[in-house]
Order: structure tokens, then C-alpha cells, then sequence
């Protein structure tokens, strides 16, 4: 019988979970193949804030929240798909039901809640995220308001965010291993602004991904040849959907706040 081997990078900081390496298996056309083919139920169909179906909440007020996520995930060094996760949670819950301006907070910290228990071995607790909160949230309201997302959003929690796609990308580019590095923690750095910016909401996570490793690659200044074409024979989505939101990774880049590459 053959020997089994974990391939897990340890910390030096045990209170972060291990990480695994990535498995070249799943990195076959067939698993990119159902990538693609069932993105489009984690996306959003409607606009919650346009159709006012959210009638307390604005665009600037899930700016907040959506960025004091990404500073506790950044804080305490989580994994870099839970913030995405968690993100992607509060605008499928927001998308169902109407809340009050005084529990969006808790929202936020219940879908980042949820997120790291699913991706991580040593999740954050519910202690770290109410004082993060300034103790303007008790237990019990995390817990109950958690079945309360669990029931909505149908237990549906392995939802497809743009980094399930990027290994596919970069495995698929012409690249070596430290390019490949580079354009990874460039591009995850657009999925993050993205991820704060509502006007993504609406777009698959694909093509997210594929417009981040662009604009990754134009900002290394990084000669790819026939980058464009590459990411459509790869991602099945038009070269001009990728320009044009390439550009727009390029405008939110500029005006946004960047994250620390890890």
C-alpha cells in the first residue's frame, strides 16, 4: 500500500490554519469545465440597492462594512477566500431579505463567521468577532442571525468566487513559478477591490478573475503574448468584457486602498 503524504505548509503562528497545496487534479479542464457551468447561481440577478428592495441601506454603507470585513480578515491573517466568501454571503442574504441599518455590522461579522468555519481549521470566534464589533453584538445575536443566514441562503455555502478560478488561469498562461506568484498576489489584490466595490456584484466570478490577472499582468508591465485570447480560451467569456473590466480594475486600483500582499 502506498504511503500517504499531507501537504500542509505549516505556521509559525499557530492560531492560522494550515494550508494545503494546491492538487494539480483539480486543475483539469473538466473541473474548470463545472467551474464555469455553475458560477452563475452564486451571482446576483438583481440589484437590491437599484430596485430599493433594501429600503435603510446604501451602496456607502456596505462600502463600511464591507471594508471593516477585509481589515479583520486582513488583521487576523484568515485565508485569502474568506473575505470574498463572506462577501458574496451578505450580497445573496441582502438580495433575499431587508434588514435595519443597526444589524448590518452584524451581518457582516456573521457571514465572515460562517466563511471561516467552512474554509478553516481554526476559524475565527465568535469572542474576536464581537469585540471587533466594539461590543455592539452579543452571542446570541451572532448565533440566532446565523440559522437566520444558513436558512436563507439554503445552506448553500460552497459558493464560486473568483479565486476558485485563478489556479485554473495561471496553470492554463505561459508563465513560470515565480510569475505565476506574482500575478497571483497582484490579481488577488483586484478581486479584493472588487469585492468592496457593489458594481461587481453582479458580474461572475470568472470573469472577475480573468480581468484581475490582466490587469495584474499590465501593472507588472508583464509581456504575456496574446494574454486577451489566452483568457478567453480559458474562461469562455469575449475579449472585450475582459478589456472593458480591466479597465475598470485599473480605475478602481487608483482610487481604492490596496491590500498587503502576503
Amino acid at each position: 500500500m502506498e504511503n500517504l503524504f499531507c501537504f500542509e505548509q505549516e505556521y509559525f503562528d499557530h492560531a492560522k490554519s494550515p494550508m494545503s497545496y494546491v492538487d494539480q487534479v483539480l486543475l483539469r479542464d473538466k473541473n474548470l469545465d463545472n467551474l464555469l457551468a455553475v458560477e452563475e447561481q452564486y451571482v446576483l440577478s438583481a440589484d437590491y440597492f437599484g430596485n430599493h428592495f433594501q429600503r435603510e441601506l446604501r451602496p456607502s454603507m456596505r462600502k463600511l462594512v464591507v471594508d471593516w470585513m477585509f481589515e479583520v480578515c486582513e488583521e487576523q491573517q484568515r485565508e485569502e477566500d474568506v473575505f470574498p466568501l463572506s462577501v458574496n454571503y451578505l450580497d445573496r442574504f441582502l438580495s433575499m431579505e431587508r434588514i435595519s441599518r443597526d444589524r448590518f455590522q452584524l451581518l457582516g461579522a456573521t457571514c465572515m463567521f460562517l466563511a471561516s468555519k467552512l474554509l478553516e481549521t481554526i476559524p475565527l470566534t465568535s469572542e474576536k468577532l464581537i469585540i471587533y464589533t466594539d461590543n455592539s453584538i452579543t452571542l446570541e445575536q451572532l448565533l440566532k442571525f446565523e440559522q437566520l443566514v444558513l436558512t436563507k441562503l439554503k445552506w448553500d455555502l460552497m459558493a464560486i468566487t473568483p479565486n476558485a478560478f485563478l489556479e485554473h488561469i495561471l496553470h492554463r498562461l505561459p508563465v513560470d513559478k515565480e510569475q505565476a506568484t506574482l500575478l497571483r498576489k497582484h490579481a488577488q489584490t483586484f478581486i479584493v477591490l472588487c469585492a468592496t466595490d457593489y458594481n461587481f456584484a453582479m458580474q461572475p466570478p470568472s470573469l472577475i478573475a480573468a480581468s484581475g490577472v490582466a490587469a495584474a499582468a499590465n501593472g507588472l508591465r508583464m509581456q504575456i503574448p496574446k494574454l486577451m485570447d489566452l483568457l478567453h480560451r480559458i474562461t469562455k467569456i469575449e475579449t472585450v468584457s475582459i478589456r472593458f473590466f480591466f479597465k475598470s480594475h485599473s480605475k478602481i486600483s487608483r482610487g481604492g486602498r490596496l491590500c498587503r500582499a502576503r
